[in-house]
């Protein structure tokens, strides 16, 4: 392979590190990014720049927004009584994309993870301690199915003491065939499993 010039080289390592792109995809998104510089490549430039400069963690639950509070915490029909934990803000705009919860989010910014160094000081614990005691009659514990997720929801559960905790479902996905299912998954469908 012919050598790479190392401004090149420094962008296909940055795009490297970006959730999905390994470094051949990497190799070609700098290589379109570079053939459509006027349309592709400067306006990437521009947007990440104002990103850089306008984008905001919300002082309150944690989201990423223009302002702090953000729209979600500053919106009055967001009932005020319910609190929905996740894990980061992808799972916030994940809940919201699905448009099945109207009350208000908090953002711990990661899960437990004694192998990782992350232990409850290290999250955004305090700050949910301090939201929980202000009219919240319902914690919703929306944590990935992942060893870490459970951990850091059982911590949460003993956390929130004689506070209304639930959790989300976990089992069989809309639309999953069993053959296809891990043992996991299926452990879980079956300890969840409700009245018809």
């Amino acid at each position: 392979m012919a050598a790479i010039g190392s401004e090149i080289e420094r962008l296909i390592q940055f795009l490297a590190k970006l959730p999905g792109l390994g470094p051949r995809s990497a190799r070609r998104a700098a290589l379109v990014l570079l053939k459509k510089r006027d349309t592709l490549l400067e306006p990437l430039t521009a947007a990440l720049r104002e990103a850089a400069d306008a984008i905001l963690t919300c002082e309150v639950c944690g989201n990423l927004d223009t302002a702090s509070p953000c729209a979600i915490c500053n919106d009055p029909r967001r009932d005020p009584h319910l609190l929905c934990v996740v894990e980061d803000v992808a799972d916030l705009w994940a809940l919201e994309r699905a448009g099945v919860f109207r009350g208000r989010y908090h953002v711990l910014g990661g899960a437990l993870s004694a192998l990782d160094g992350v232990t409850p000081e290290r999250l955004n614990v305090t700050g949910l301690l301090v939201r929980v005691k202000q009219d919240v009659d319902e914690v919703i514990l929306a944590m990935n199915a992942t060893v870490e997720g459970q951990t850091t929801a059982h911590y949460l559960m003993d956390l929130l003491g004689d506070m209304k905790v639930t959790r989300l479902a976990h089992g069989v996905p809309v639309g999953g065939e069993l053959d296809y299912l891990d043992e996991g998954t299926l452990s879980a469908a079956f300890k969840a499993r409700r009245s018809l």
